[in-house]
Order: C-alpha cells, then sequence, then structure tokens
C-alpha cells in the first residue's frame, strides 16, 4: 500500500471512530485470518509527522471556535506527548485460529476481521513487555486459554500493572489456580470477568505517582481496573500543572507552585471530578473545595485519593452537575447533602471536564455565575458550543491544546474564561 497523507491519515482515523468506510488502497482478505495493519486501523506511530499532525489538529480544533470567541491574539498553549509509549492503557481482542491464539483488533465496520497486533508501541513499556509474557501463559494451558475473548491492561509509570481477562464461560477454582501461578510469575494483578462474575487476584487496582508542582512529594492516584482513567500519563501531568496554572493566573508564566490555602480566602467547585485527578492537585490553591461525581465507585476512589494525599479541605458529593445546579439554586433537597452547608462556601472558582457530549445549554448557564471558569475537554467542538453560552458573560483568556492521543485525531483542549469586566 503507498504512503498515505497526514490528511488521509487524520480522515482515515475519524472515519474508523466513526464508524464509516474511507477510501484506500484495495487488498484481499482471507475470512478470520489475521492481516498486515490498515490505514483504517493504523496502529503505527509516525514520530517524523508528529509535529504537523499536532498542528493540523490545533487548527481544526481552533476552526471550532471562530474568531468572536477565540481571536487570533489569545495564543495557544501547545502540550506535546512523548512518541511512542504513551499509552497506559490498552485493550485487545483475543483471537482463536484453530490452535494459535493472537492479540487483534478490528475495524468498526468489519468486526470478524481481525488484524493481528504483535507489538503495540503506543503502549506503555510495561504493557509491551506484558503482551508477550501474557499470551504466552495464557496458551500454554487450557484452562486460562477456552473461551477468552479479551484481555484489557492498565499500567502506570512506576510498573505497576493489572491484567483483565474477559471469557465466555464461567470461571472455577481450577482457572483462579492456574490465574494465581500466573499472577506470581509475571508480578501482576490478575481479574478474570465473565457474565455476572469478577475474580480478583490480588487487587483491581493501580496507583499512579505525579510530580506536581507545590506538592513536596508524589501526588498518587488510585485508579481503578473498569473506570476512566487519563491513559496518557504524561500529558495527564501536564493537564495538572495547566489547570492549577489557569485557575488562579491569566498568564501562563505566572509560577503558582508556592500558592496555597493559607493566602487564599475563595474557594473552588468541580463538575465531574472523576477519581480526584484535579480535584486533589488543586484544592491547596483554595480554602475549602466542593467537588461532585455521580459514579459511585470514581467517588469512593476519590475519597481514597483525598486521604492518601492529605487532602483535608475537600469534600465530595455523589451527584450529577444538574443536581448540584439545582442545589446550589435552592431546588429540592438531596440526601446526599446533608452533612453539607453550601451557604458556607465562598465559590468563585469552577472546573469542569464534562463527557464528550459537554455541559450543555443548562450546565453552561449555572457556571455563568462563577468569575473563573476552567474548562477541560476531550471534544473541542463541543468545547467551543459550549463557550457561545458562557461567552456571553465571560472571554476566553486562555487557550490550552492537550496531545493525549498522538496520530488520532482526538486532541484534548482546556479553556479558561474570565468574567467580563463591566464600566
Amino acid at each position: 500500500m503507498p504512503p498515505l497523507s497526514l490528511t488521509t491519515r487524520l480522515a482515515s482515523s475519524r472515519a474508523l471512530l466513526r464508524g464509516r468506510a474511507v477510501p484506500t488502497s484495495s487488498r484481499v482478505r482471507r475470512a478470520f485470518r489475521a492481516t498486515p495493519c490498515t490505514a483504517r486501523l493504523d496502529v503505527d506511530i509516525r514520530p517524523a509527522s508528529y509535529d504537523d499532525e499536532l498542528r493540523e489538529k490545533t487548527a481544526q480544533a481552533r476552526a471550532w471556535f471562530g474568531p468572536a470567541l477565540l481571536p487570533a491574539s489569545t495564543p495557544t498553549e501547545t502540550f506535546e506527548s512523548a512518541r511512542e509509549s504513551f499509552r497506559m492503557r490498552a485493550e485487545f481482542k483475543i483471537w482463536h485460529d484453530g490452535p494459535r491464539t493472537y492479540y487483534a483488533m478490528c475495524d468498526s465496520d468489519t468486526p470478524k476481521d481481525p488484524v493481528e497486533i504483535v507489538d503495540f508501541p503506543m503502549a506503555s513499556e510495561r504493557i509491551r513487555e506484558l503482551m508477550p509474557l501474557v499470551l504466552r501463559e495464557v496458551t500454554a494451558t487450557e484452562t486460562l486459554r477456552r473461551k477468552l475473548f479479551q484481555a484489557n491492561f492498565l499500567t502506570t509509570t512506576t510498573g505497576d500493572a493489572v491484567v483483565s481477562l474477559l471469557y465466555h464461560r464461567q470461571l472455577d477454582d481450577a482457572w483462579r489456580a492456574e490465574a494465581d501461578a500466573m499472577r506470581t510469575r509475571l508480578g501482576i494483578d490478575v481479574i478474570g470477568r465473565a457474565r455476572k462474575q469478577k475474580l480478583t487476584l490480588d487487587k483491581d487496582f493501580v496507583v499512579e505517582r505525579v510530580r506536581v508542582d507545590g506538592f513536596r512529594d508524589l501526588v498518587s492516584y488510585k485508579q481503578l481496573e473498569g473506570s476512566f482513567t487519563q491513559p496518557n500519563a504524561g500529558i495527564a501531568a501536564q493537564m495538572l500543572a495547566w489547570a492549577r496554572s489557569a485557575a488562579v493566573s491569566d498568564d501562563p508564566n505566572v509560577d503558582v507552585s508556592s500558592t496555597s490555602t493559607s493566602t487564599s480566602t475563595r474557594d473552588f467547585l468541580e463538575l465531574y471530578c472523576g477519581n480526584g485527578h484535579f480535584t486533589i492537585a488543586l484544592a491547596p490553591l483554595f480554602r475549602k473545595c466542593l467537588a461532585t461525581e455521580i459514579s459511585k465507585t470514581s467517588v469512593s476512589a476519590a475519597q481514597d485519593n483525598m486521604r492518601e494525599n492529605g487532602i483535608e479541605n475537600c469534600v465530595i458529593a455523589r451527584l450529577s452537575a444538574e443536581e448540584l445546579c439545582d442545589a446550589l439554586d435552592g431546588g429540592r433537597e438531596y440526601t446526599r447533602l446533608k452533612d453539607i452547608d453550601l451557604t458556607s462556601y465562598d465559590l468563585q472558582t469552577i472546573l469542569v471536564d464534562p463527557p464528550r457530549a459537554g455541559m450543555g445549554e443548562s450546565v453552561s448557564k449555572f457556571c455563568t455565575r462563577f468569575d473563573r471558569i476552567v474548562y477541560i475537554s476531550c471534544n473541542p467542538e463541543t468545547l467551543a458550543r459550549d463557550c457561545e453560552t458562557l461567552c456571553q458573560t465571560h472571554d476566553i483568556k486562555r487557550f490550552a491544546v492537550f496531545d493525549q492521543f498522538p496520530y488520532t485525531p482526538h486532541l484534548e483542549s482546556g479553556a479558561l474564561l474570565v468574567k467580563k469586566t463591566t464600566a
């Protein structure tokens, strides 16, 4: 197949993610046989074209806003990824072809046409190290191999690893014994999953440790298997640094590492806090913090993370963003807020990190009451849409892009919006 242009590569990836076919060179595939990687299922790294690809993605992200919302005078703060071994988690199909078993991925519109994955250069060094070892283990015995259809890897920069094995059958004591022996040999934690069944050997989480300016020690994050975690650890650390800066300064060149609760009289609100990724990093900048998250497991992880990192000025409520908006506006009483005095907070700054769909008009309107809005987005299109509402009362003072997913059309972005001054 001849080399594809940058534009075609990105368009091909978009088509894969949206489930549409795109024209590529003709190819012949054998049914149910592994085939070479194609442009539409692109698992290769392209360090030589990285700068050009990121530049094109950045231009496309800014284009969603237009000059009225994001004038050319507002520069883009760009945070680049490592060129390879940047993904801390990965999921692979396990494909059985007679006696042979291998890792595979599939094009979205041809799920029965596997592409064998021998190596995955985007994955962390720990995942790449474990891939052949795990495959050797599960193919050595029918107890581990039989009806295995997927393997998920979750790792950290310090080498912690959980491998989840998914089956189309119930798991028994024989499976537990074999999996436990594999766990010991490889120095990992193993989870077996089947319909309505989960067996954990020994734990179902990893602990990532991140250097954050302003913290004497590394910040630790408990990351649960099966729950959302930031996939690119290097970019995640840069996002924390940017969010801390944007929360207190319009100027990206101002050092906020010495800012602490001892000098702050303002309070902070975070919606969609997940496992406390941003909450923990920003809490020392404020007097008190209130965070919300709808997922019960994420709330539990966030509370564990706050205790582990000595964060004592933050409370997490298990509420949706819409429910908290209603409560702050004097709506109905929520049992989960019975021990939280909302009137004791002087909430001037808010951070939001919504799903790809964005916040929507009602939550966006709610956010306009705050002086400073730090908006982290995994979809520049919905960020721009929400900013049409936010910019009725606020101006975008800072704009950033974070290349969380190199070599794909996806781009994380961040915007700092500050309330307009009145004459």
